[in-house]
């Protein structure tokens, strides 16, 4: 009796195991998403998977997680599943609350209005250009845009935090170093030329000299800008460099840490003026002459 009792538990045992750690279609690769609604129970769960064709049998999922104690751990929320998965990956991802995420990577000098086209969403708030910062983020499928704007901005004050002692005795305001990063980030594209034009920006701004950015430009169009024309820098917008002196009224873009650390800590040097050939290359001159002839050799 004893020797069919250990036999009936061996071979239950390997049912189950069979039934938690192997798939129902271990050759499937296409993912499904499966919703599990709040409130509701490990068995309505368990019926659902069952029905989706995720499992083989709801009794190994419910059986799984009751022996595992975590009946009252499930978690609602949208989940991707595949039915190579196994019971107990599906039961874990469930228990642990690892519910379906869009990866998304916004790059550095992308506008609010860029992002919120990439995210096909809008995002709420006021004077967030500048300040939600460029990465790679994880996102629930269903996300809010109040929720994808506090953690890009808590993103920002995280990577800016180890530079707040050097931005509060630079003189300058956080929202001066960032309107100017904005600037270098789509006026140029090397860190040494951020840091070159960061010196030539600010020596204006001190100087009286109207910054004339050409970034400033295409931000007020939304157009791509190769030349400005006569007619550009008569626009009537607090961003046009060309007309008002001093910063534009705030970023015009969402600038990257490289391009912040070149505005709080900017290259000295001789040069006045600087222009970005249509290849990308800057260019430096001393004097309004040699910028000119610059000019009319490489902005045709």
């Amino acid at each position: 009796m004893r020797k069919i009792l250990i036999l009936f538990l061996i071979i239950f045992g390997i049912f189950l195991w069979g039934g938690f750690y192997l798939p129902k279609d271990s050759e499937a690769k296409e993912g499904k998403l499966f919703l599990v609604e709040t409130g509701q129970n490990l068995f309505q769960i368990g019926k659902n998977l069952e029905k989706e064709g995720l499992i083989k049998n709801r009794f190994y999922f419910t059986f799984y997680v009751l022996i595992k104690g975590s009946q009252r751990k499930l978690q609602a929320g949208e989940y991707t599943f595949n039915p190579s998965m196994s019971v107990a990956e599906i039961a874990k991802k469930i228990i642990s609350g690892d519910i379906a995420k869009m990866i998304v990577t916004i790059p550095e000098g992308f506008t609010v209005k860029q992002i919120e086209e990439k995210l096909n969403l809008k995002l709420p708030g006021e004077n967030l250009e500048g300040f939600l910062f460029p990465d790679t983020y994880e996102f629930p499928l269903n996300v809010k845009g109040e929720d994808i704007v506090k953690k890009m901005m808590e993103n920002f004050d995280k990577k800016l935090a180890p530079y707040q002692n050097e931005i509060s005795d630079s003189g300058k305001t956080l929202f001066d170093v960032i309107t100017m990063a904005s600037l270098l980030e789509k006026e140029v594209k090397t860190k040494e030329d951020k840091e070159l034009v960061s010196g030539i920006l600010w020596k204006r701004l001190e100087s009286g000299i109207p910054l004339q950015v050409d970034a400033t430009i295409a931000y007020i169009t939304g157009k791509k800008i190769i030349k400005v024309s006569k007619e550009d820098t008569e626009i009537d917008s607090p961003y046009n460099t060309y007309k008002y002196l001093g910063l534009p009224l705030g970023p015009i873009c969402n600038p990257g840490l490289e391009s912040i650390q070149a505005a709080l800590y900017p290259e000295s040097s001789e040069y006045w003026y600087y222009l970005s050939t249509p290849e990308g290359e800057t260019i430096f001159n001393k004097t309004l002459e040699e910028h000119n002839i610059d000019k009319a050799k490489y902005l045709k």
